[in-house]
Formats: structure tokens, sequence, C-alpha cells
């Protein structure tokens, strides 16, 4: 149990945009009423979501926003925070840290003023790549992330501290973090790995959740947060993913990250006390089975593959399917344009740059290099794009691999000047 003297914080982030990612959001949205159904107050949760989907043109429910199939509103009462462009990278390590000056916004800067004695817990649900996790219009690096997370322990802004985060290749944000400090992380997958979409539904046709969030937020509302621990939730969610995953053909392997001895802590250390079993209304629903599991790269495509089977006006059709054919070119020719590069700098670097997964140690040359790339070449903020990330490992392999950037932002610009431009 925490002193009574300590508080509790937490920090909720969607990364993402558009109705396509109403999944992120709605996870998001689902973690606030699980904290403060235990007792969080709102004075120490921090909710950063873009809110672009609960009135979305799509949306066929107005207002209401849902983690499971049947499921309740989860979007009534979530505080806006930072809503829009103020979701970003620079103002949640702004946020984390209890920097106000540092953010970014008009209005309120709400931040976690957190103390020695204090908890924080930090949930993440977007895309992701190779060392990176997504905000609307920026990335977060994981060094970015650790080092903060590092100056904050050390000047003793924390006692305990728990991350999870949902995304692809959500093991490579905290495969660095030490476990020397009080931290303890859980990842959706492993660094070589994607996360998996779950729960589709047919008349909001998008996918609801996310199978890692899904899980841990079955579990914590299935428990009493003061009698299991972090560890009695880990073995949940890894046999029940392993076992779904199997059953629907994938893999994605969650795994711990940090100090593993945190887990030894109960979740109500973290995420409050749970409220009566008996007059508890679960957001998870009764009904744990998975449904739909889908590579999260992939969802993009299937939700357009079923408004062209939706759709009865053969001109909304055929559009629909030109779309659906350019998205197909697309993701192709980015395929092409990476390996091109790599190519031009040097044929003997293209095995180990496209196949292999480094871990990104030179940030700043990454930054570079992403940067140049995404403004010649793709934009990946471009929800036509966000494939590009599955590629980004590339470029951390280049800069890894010790490849001048100067060397690197050439052979970009050269393979740039013959892209088409849409």
């Amino acid at each position: 149990m925490a002193q009574s003297s300590s508080k509790q914080w937490i920090l909720l982030a969607a990364g993402s945009k558009g109705w396509d990612n109403y999944r992120h959001q709605a996870d998001v949205c689902h973690a606030y009423h699980i904290a403060r159904k235990n007792g969080i107050p709102d004075e120490q949760i921090v909710v950063m979501m873009y809110d672009d989907i609960a009135y979305h043109e799509d949306n066929p429910c107005k207002g209401v926003v849902i983690n499971v199939p049947r499921g309740e509103n989860v979007y009534q009462g979530v505080p806006k925070n930072y809503t829009g462009d103020d979701v970003s990278a620079d103002n949640f390590l702004a946020v984390l840290c209890g920097d106000e000056s540092a953010i970014t916004k008009r209005g309120t800067k709400k931040v976690i003023e957190s103390g020695c004695n204090d908890t924080i817990f930090i949930y993440l649900s977007d895309h992701g790549s190779q060392g990176i996790f997504s905000f609307p219009k920026t990335h977060l690096y994981s060094p970015d992330l650790i080092n903060t997370i590092g100056e904050m322990s050390r000047n003793k802004r924390f006692s305990k501290m728990a991350i999870f985060v949902e995304s692809c290749h959500s093991g490579s944000m905290l495969n660095s973090l030490p476990e020397s400090i009080n931290v303890y992380g859980v990842c959706a997958s492993l660094p070589s790995q994607l996360s998996y979409a779950c729960f589709y539904d047919e008349k909001r046709n998008t996918f609801l959740s996310d199978v890692f969030s899904t899980l841990w937020m079955a579990h914590t509302e299935k428990y009493d947060l003061e009698n299991v621990t972090l560890q009695d939730q880990f073995v949940y969610i890894e046999k029940n993913m392993k076992m779904q995953m199997q059953k629907h053909g994938h893999q994605c392997t969650p795994k711990q990250y940090g100090n593993k001895d945190l887990s030894s802590m109960t979740i109500s250390e973290f995420l409050g006390k749970s409220v009566s079993r008996s007059s508890a209304e679960s957001l998870s629903g009764k009904n744990s089975a998975l449904t739909h599991i889908t590579p999260s790269f992939n969802v993009s495509l299937i939700l357009q593959e079923n408004r062209i089977h939706a759709t009865k006006d053969q001109k909304k059709k055929a559009h629909l399917q030109k779309q659906y054919e350019e998205l197909l070119e697309r993701r192709e020719h980015v395929k092409k344009t990476v390996a091109h590069i790599v190519r031009s700098i040097s044929e003997s670097l293209v095995e180990r740059s496209l196949n292999e997964r480094y871990s990104p140690t030179r940030v700043c040359e990454l930054k570079v290099v992403s940067e140049h790339f995404r403004t010649c070449c793709y934009d990946w903020h471009d929800a036509k794009y966000e494939h590009v990330l599955e590629h980004f490992h590339v470029f951390v392999n280049l800069c890894e691999l010790g490849v001048p950037v100067e060397r690197i932002k050439g052979a970009i610009t050269r393979v740039s000047k013959n892209l088409p431009r849409n």
C-alpha cells in the first residue's frame, strides 16, 4: 500500500488521430475511467488525446466512444487536458517531468507535480517503430524518454514508476530502461514485432481496441487490485496473449523491462483501490474473448475493403476501390524507395540495413535523417503514409552502422527527386 503522504499520478497519452485509429483514443478513455473508479482524483490524472473521434463524421453514435463490443461510453467525463496539436512528444515529456514552462499550449498547462514519495503510472497507445512512439505531428524517441525518466529519478521526482506501452515494436521504447532505478515497464510487443488491433465493429467500421490494452485493462477490472501484483497481471497478459495469438495465427510477445523487482508491488499502489466487485460495472464487458485480431498496419487496408463492400452506390464504390489501389501502390512504392536509398549509399549495406533491428543510440543523427526523409519523401504524420513507420528501422540501422548523416541525406535527396508528388 502507498503511504498516506504519497500520491498516485497517472499520465495517459493516445498519440494518433483519425477514424481508422479510433482504438488508441478509446484505450486511453477507458484507462481514465479505471483510474477514476479506483479513487484516483482528477487532479492527479493528465490525459492527452487528439479528441477527433467522438464527433467524427464517420461516427454513427455522436459523442459516444466504446472500447469493447456493446461497451459503455468511455468518452463521457474524460478531461481534455491536451488535445489537437498540443498532443506532442515535447509536451508529453514536459508534462511528465513537471516542467510547465516547456509546454507549448494556450490556457491551463497541467503537469505531473510528483514528489519523492509518489508513484507515477504512464500508459501510451498509438503506432510506433524502432525506437519511436508516434504523436500526431511529432515522435517520441526512446532515448529522450529514458533520459527524462533518469533525470526525474536523480531529482527524486517519484518513488516508483510503471510504464505500459501499446504500439508496434514497443519493446524498443523500453529495452534500454535501466534496471538500477525504480521504474518498471511492460510493452505490447518485442522490438521486432507488430502489435495487434482487435474487436472490429461493423456499425462503426473500425477496431475498438488493441490486444495488449484489452488484456491489461480487463485484468485490472476483474481483480481486487490490493491482492494482485504487477507480476500477476503480466502472467495473465502473457498467457492470454499467447493463447489468442496462436488461435488467430499471429505472434506477439509482451515483455517486461526495467526494474522487474517492482513487479512484486500490488497494482493498487499505482492505480488505486478497486471498487467493490459486486457493484463495479466493468467497462471491459463480460466476454473477454478477443475477436478480429489484426496487425496494426493492416487496419487501414481492412477498413477500406469494408467500405468498398458496404456501399451500394457504384460510383462511390469505384472511387473507394481507386483509393484502395492507391493505398497498396503507395505501400509498395515506399518499400522500393527505402531500398533504393540504401542501395544508392552502398550495396554492401542492403542486407543489414533492411533486415536487422538495431537499438537507436545515435539519436541526434537519427532525428536529422528521419526529418529529412519525412520532408523530402513521405510525411508519415499524414494518415496516407502512416505505414512508412514500418521502414523506420532502416534509418536507425544506417545511423548505427556509422554511415555519415550527410551521406544518408544525400541519398535521400537524390532518390526523392524521382518520386511522384501526390
